[in-house]
């Protein structure tokens, strides 16, 4: 789990890198659950909120500026 001092210490940029990472993680998160194979399944929790710490991080840098 990402703390997020450390996203806010990213550039736009690298935030959208990660949440492009993000996104294909969960995907593939999602396609190992179907299949039976997840062991994990908080896994999945942690990402979707990776994703919306990342998402509300860039909404405010470009309401900002």
């Amino acid at each position: 789990m990402v703390k997020i001092k450390d996203l806010r210490a990213k550039t736009i940029d690298e935030l959208e890198t990660r949440l492009l990472e993000l996104k294909k993680e969960e995907i593939n998160l999602r396609i190992q659950q179907s299949t039976g194979q997840l062991q994990n399944t908080s896994n999945m929790k942690k990402a979707r909120r990776e994703v919306a710490q990342i998402k509300t991080l860039i909404s405010e840098r470009k309401k900002n500026s």
